[in-house]
């Protein structure tokens, strides 16, 4: 059975012998972007776009925000600017491919919980309904599941009525769920819903089952189109500036640290130690380390580190601890795994979850037990208070910021998936919101560059050594 939520990366110009094979926007041949076919139709903005002067409201089919815009990056390739490796840049054309009064609408959420998941339901709502007056949107309920008719969940009818308020929670009004399922039932589902459009909200698995789905239905020869906004509270999705949700993330992360930080300073030899997202990127440790200047070391899953000896974490930890009467330790989720190996804290101990991601070690209670140890056999009495916020972090309203975010996101994948475009995702590109076909948007981690500006920053705020070894 193929997967619709799978692990395995397949190539997206892959072909089959009953594949209608797309065309595609022109563009670099590794950012180019599928569309369903010409887009004939004027669109119902089309009065709104005539108002407007530039090119940031009007998007030109030949328009793109340069993959490298620096003077080495341009020069060094020798070519045209017209053939530099580029973006399609989001944004609503005055012809769309897709009949809004004959078009209906599907928006699943997958995956875990994410502040601004139902900022991005409500955007798309809005959007799809107010500007382009698409006559019917659903929602599906827990995630791909939900278009499997054993697991009988119904569907949800979404009008602007239905979905004013619901940005106010956090969580998803729709549910979500992990792990695969089978993208030819899906597909199934989706004909017997008359859909035209899906909107998937999901991580890096929920893009390859989305692929999936998109190979699907190309293979049927269905003029369907399907569109990601791209959820990781990690902030882990290469070629995006940030993912949503990222920043209200990070926000109440700090918060955690201003608590471990009077609770360590509330006891002789106090410790304070706060456990963040983060499975192989340390965005939300380093930026919440930087927001809260209270810790003393922070660690990534990028950075390896060594627990013994002198120049080790434990004797730093120590040697703070007698310096300033406390220390506050910021740990994200996937650091230190080298040190707990195949069989270390945390109980189950098969190699991937339900979304088919590796599982990890719990850090947390390994570091927290070594410290207590290496202390007791120094004489040094001390207190470990520790603080693991992940599940009441995901599960807040996305901040103001976020919901803007959120907001833009939406209208740009709307207007992505009215002009016939598909297997692709939305996102934030220096500023600019472009198009990333789905393969370019999982092919790779976006990781903290541990040679790069923000870790020397952290380390600044720190005071740590660059290496613990």
């Amino acid at each position: 059975m193929s997967t619709a939520y799978g692990h395995e990366h397949h190539d997206n110009h892959e072909h089959h012998d009953n594949v209608v094979e797309l065309p595609r926007v022109q563009t670099s041949p590794d950012l180019a972007i599928a569309a369903l076919g010409p887009a004939r139709i004027t669109s119902p903005m089309a009065p709104l776009l005539d108002a407007r002067q530039t090119t940031e409201h009007y998007v030109d089919e030949h328009d793109r925000v340069l993959l490298d815009d620096t003077l080495a990056g341009i020069s060094a390739r020798n070519v045209p600017a017209s053939e530099l490796p580029g973006f399609e840049p989001c944004g609503p054309r005055k012809k769309i491919f897709f009949d809004p009064s004959k078009t209906r609408a599907a928006i699943v959420t997958c995956g875990g919980l994410c502040p601004g998941l139902n900022d991005v339901i409500a955007g798309l709502v809005r959007t799809l309904t107010h500007h382009y007056r698409v006559r019917r949107v659903v929602g599906i309920r827990n995630g791909y599941q939900g278009f499997i008719a054993s697991y009988g969940h119904d569907v949800v009818e979404l009008t602007p009525e239905s979905v004013r308020d619901i940005s106010t929670d956090g969580g998803t009004v729709l549910g979500t769920s992990r792990g695969p399922q089978d993208p030819e039932e899906i597909v199934d589902c989706l004909e017997r819903l008359h859909v035209n459009v899906l909107f998937v909200v999901g991580g890096d698995g929920s893009m390859r089952g989305a692929m999936g789905i998109a190979r699907t239905v190309a293979e049927r020869g269905l003029r369907l189109a399907v569109v990601g906004i791209p959820k990781t509270i990690d902030n882990d999705i290469p070629y995006i500036d940030q993912s949503f949700g990222f920043q209200t993330a990070f926000s109440h992360a700090a918060d955690a640290i201003r608590a471990a930080t009077v609770e360590a300073k509330s006891t002789a030899n106090g410790i304070g130690m706060v456990k963040l997202m983060g499975r192989h990127s340390g965005f939300i440790a380093c930026y919440a380390a930087l927001a809260r200047p209270d810790a003393d070391v922070v660690l990534i899953p990028e950075v390896p580190f060594a627990l013994d000896g002198e120049g080790g974490l434990l004797a730093h930890l120590r040697r703070r601890v007698a310096e300033r009467g406390h220390a506050v330790i910021v740990a994200a989720e996937g650091a230190g795994q080298e040190l707990l190996g195949a069989q270390g804290e945390g109980g189950d101990h098969s190699p991937r979850d339900a979304s088919g991601n590796t599982r990890l070690q719990d850090i947390g209670p390994y570091l927290r037990r070594r410290i207590a140890d290496h202390f007791a056999d120094a004489g040094i009495e001390t207190s470990i208070r520790y603080i693991d916020p992940s599940y009441a972090i995901r599960s807040v309203p996305a901040n103001p910021y976020d919901s803007v975010y959120c907001v833009r996101l939406s209208q740009a994948a709307v207007h992505a998936a009215m002009s016939g475009r598909t297997e692709m995702v939305v996102g934030r590109y220096r500023r600019r919101f472009v198009h990333i076909p789905m393969g370019v948007a999982v092919s790779r981690r976006n990781q903290v560059d541990p040679h790069g500006d923000l870790w020397m920053a952290v380390l600044e705020s720190s005071g740590q050594p660059v290496r613990f070894e």
